[in-house]
């Protein structure tokens, strides 16, 4: 292994006021796109509706939960959030619920783009601490983390592409420095973070949106870099997932949890940003809006298409086989002109 590359793995985390936050009191060995342990995540959330889980979340504080914007457009009195959940199917010995008194998303979130794509819901009461029941830290607003950084995400959206599992599901994945990123997703804003691999196969998808997307150091102590945004598809090649930077909202949470204050953590990543000089190899295609999402079963990482054009006059957009206008034109006349004279020829 090269020594960038192993620079790029490490990281100084320089705590602020990460006491009571970050830790796993429950220790299990981490391996990508497999079923998680309970305790593995304390801070994970659950957000169910009537229709079932439809979101994730990470528990903050003992009062909070933040999670993504786009999840949140309904009532949120109809949502329960469950933590120290593992199993949607049950049974969970160390699971508690709340109901959400208020949701409070960013007031700049914006449906078109998904900039500021984040979300407090205030719960009905608080919770008691355990050892599968743990707030993550959040990083600060001073943080710097470089691509290859080694980050994981965790929910139970689709594990396939086809099914959502019962069983909590954890993959590591490198951060995407944005120069990078923004070859695939030209609106991408320093309001994101991108993580993923370049041969794909290990990403969020349907069913994680508003979960996190954490990070560790020597210290051991657990970093929320990103909450599930919006991706192109689940895991496909050059195409990385995109998430709201935490580090980009300190000032904005600190406002709306008050008294009930997370813990927020500077993590700075050791080493030379490659992605400083990252230069795109052709223009990245431009994307559509995902739709917004409410409680109930559906979709979590939203898929943006890529807008379709072609270069000739195809009434059908994206489509070799179709006909041209021009030749369209001339086949309208000639059946114009064959029921106009029918009678003669």
């Amino acid at each position: 292994m090269a020594l960038s590359q192993v620079l790029y793995s490490l990281a100084a985390v320089a705590i602020l006021s990460s006491e009571g936050c970050g830790r796993v009191f429950v220790r299990h060995r981490i391996i990508g796109g497999q079923n998680a342990a309970p305790g593995n995540w304390p801070w994970q959330a659950s957000l169910n509706g009537e229709g079932g889980q439809f979101c994730g979340g990470s528990l903050i504080s003992s009062e909070w939960v933040l999670t993504a914007a786009h999840c949140i457009t309904g009532d949120p009195s109809a949502i329960t959030v469950f933590l120290g959940r593992i199993d949607q199917a049950g049974p969970n010995p160390n699971e508690v619920s709340r109901s959400v008194i208020q949701a409070m998303c960013h007031p700049s979130y914006d449906t078109f783009t998904n900039d500021n794509d984040v979300c407090l819901l205030k719960l009905s009461a608080p919770v008691n601490f355990t050892n599968y029941i743990y707030p993550v830290c959040l990083a600060a607003a001073n943080s710097t983390v470089y691509t290859r950084t080694r980050s994981w995400i965790t929910g139970w959206g689709k594990a396939d592409n086809e099914t959502f599992p019962d069983i909590l599901q954890e993959v590591e994945v490198p951060i995407v420095g944005n120069n990078q990123c923004r070859c695939t997703y030209a609106e991408l804003t320093e309001n994101m973070i991108c993580a993923g691999y370049a041969s794909g196969g290990k990403d969020s998808c349907q069913g994680d949106s508003g979960g996190p997307l954490v990070t560790t150091g020597d210290d051991k102590v657990w970093v929320q870099l990103g909450v599930v945004s919006f991706g192109i598809g689940c895991a496909l090649p050059m195409v990385p997932g995109v998430y709201a930077r935490v580090s980009q909202f300190q000032d904005w949470i600190s406002g709306v949890t008050g008294s009930s204050q997370p813990g927020f953590v500077a993590f700075n990543s050791f080493g030379i940003d490659g992605d400083a000089t990252y230069t795109c190899s052709s223009r990245p295609p431009p994307t559509q809006p995902p739709p917004s999402q409410g409680p109930g079963p559906g979709p979590m990482t939203t898929f943006w298409p890529p807008v379709m054009t072609t270069d000739d006059d195809s009434i059908f957009g994206g489509s070799e086989n179709v006909t041209p206008l021009a030749n369209l034109t001339a086949l309208c006349f000639l059946v114009l002109l064959l029921f106009v004279l029918g009678d003669k020829v």
